[in-house]
């Protein structure tokens, strides 16, 4: 009896390149998981969060690096996944470590969604150093990343963008090249701004239709059948239902790119109110510490006997009870010192009127007495 066997069908690696990860939360981990999947060479791994870096070191057969100057000393291509622009200003441009140090013929692949901004300014910096950027903003999340089936934008010159192509194709399902760095992270700006003001909406509408006493689940079957259908609708109604806020993207991180697209809104003098509104919606949420909750918990602001309504009705009941009291004091207050000074007053002439007629009286006399005299004179 002959036996069959099945070739197990080789793994292509998208590069040979030593490649470094700096930043390996949900997103950057994944992604070093899977690059590890495609037989990659992942030599460097960093995080501010120490035992993270070195949790993923040990799973992948990497180095944790302590300095961001290792990395790039030990590697050829680093992906950095950081939170905003802050923490990417001080990895490129921090004064005492950097990755840009000794950086020349390194590639920077950078993904955390930022301005376009800062995009610019570290890509300037890298050419400077005689290394190249890429921007490669996601838009997925954690699953998609571990798979490599991320949907990603990229902003770079042409050639920067073909050398690494099959790389970055390896990471992703879907690949658009957009232009030159900060015009991807421009419209990953408007990607994120649209999805959590369909976030807020679809939370207004559903918290709406739970206090009217409508079955959610059947308001959910119409608004799929009907232009309130979107895709955050799929992802998203039945977390806000269940209240099951498992973080995918945090409320932190929506209000900070609704804040990216106001930022770009404003140099452009133009006015979001529903942006705006939606921001602070998820400020909302930092506020009430309910920010790492997952963007579907803004429900928890709309939703009845939530959250958010619970916290905001305390907050207005107390400052007005100390508010009205304050003012009757100070009223009763200055109706007593008017009364003083105008008693006062009628005492200050009455003393005046005595005075003239007393002068008067004095000098009646004095006229009479010369007339005696002239009057004698005359008779002798």
């Amino acid at each position: 009896m002959s036996k069959t066997t099945t070739k197990k069908k080789a793994v292509k690696k998208p590069t040979t390149k030593k490649i470094g990860f700096v930043g390996v939360g949900r997103m950057g981990a994944n992604m070093a998981r899977h690059l590890k999947d495609l037989n990659c060479n992942i030599t460097a791994v960093y995080d501010v969060y120490r035992p993270a870096a070195n949790e993923l070191a040990e799973e992948i057969g990497a180095t944790a690096y302590t300095k961001l100057s290792d990395v790039t000393a030990n590697a050829d291509i680093i992906f950095t996944v950081v939170t905003n622009d802050a923490a990417m200003k001080k990895i490129f441009l921090g004064k005492k470590d950097s990755l840009l140090t000794a950086a020349a013929g390194k590639t920077f692949i950078n993904c955390a969604t930022l301005s376009p901004a800062i995009q610019k300014e570290v890509a300037t910096a890298a050419k400077r150093r005689k290394a190249t950027s890429i921007e490669a903003c996601m838009a997925s999340s954690i699953s998609q990343a571990r798979t490599g089936k991320l949907y990603l934008m990229i902003g770079a010159d042409d050639d920067v963008f073909k050398k690494n192509k099959a790389l970055l194709e390896a990471l992703s399902v879907n690949l658009r090249h957009i232009g030159a760095i900060g015009k991807a992270a421009e419209i990953k700006a408007l990607v994120n701004m649209v999805m959590n003001i369909n976030t807020a909406g679809l939370a207004e509408g559903l918290g709406l239709a739970k206090s009217l006493g409508h079955d959610l689940k059947m308001v959910c079957e119409v608004f799929s059948q009907t232009g309130a259908n979107s895709r955050v609708l799929e992802t998203d109604a039945d977390d806000m239902i269940d209240r099951d806020h498992e973080c995918w993207f945090s409320a932190g991180h929506a209000a900070k790119d609704s804040g990216i697209a106001a930022g770009l809104a404003k140099l452009k003098k133009l006015n979001l109110p529903l942006n705006d509104a939606t921001q602070e919606q998820y400020k909302k949420m930092i506020a009430l510490g309910i920010g790492e909750l997952d963007k579907s918990g803004v429900a928890e602001l709309t939703f009845p006997g939530r959250t958010g309504a619970k916290k905001k009705v305390a907050r207005k009941r107390k400052p007005a009870a100390k508010k009205k009291a304050a003012p009757k004091k100070k009223a009763a207050a200055k109706k007593k010192k008017p009364a003083v000074k105008k008693k006062a007053a009628p005492k200050r002439k009455a003393p005046a009127k005595r005075k003239k007629p007393a002068v008067k009286k004095k000098a009646a006399p004095k006229r009479k007495a010369p007339a005696k005299k002239k009057t004698a004179r005359k008779k002798g």
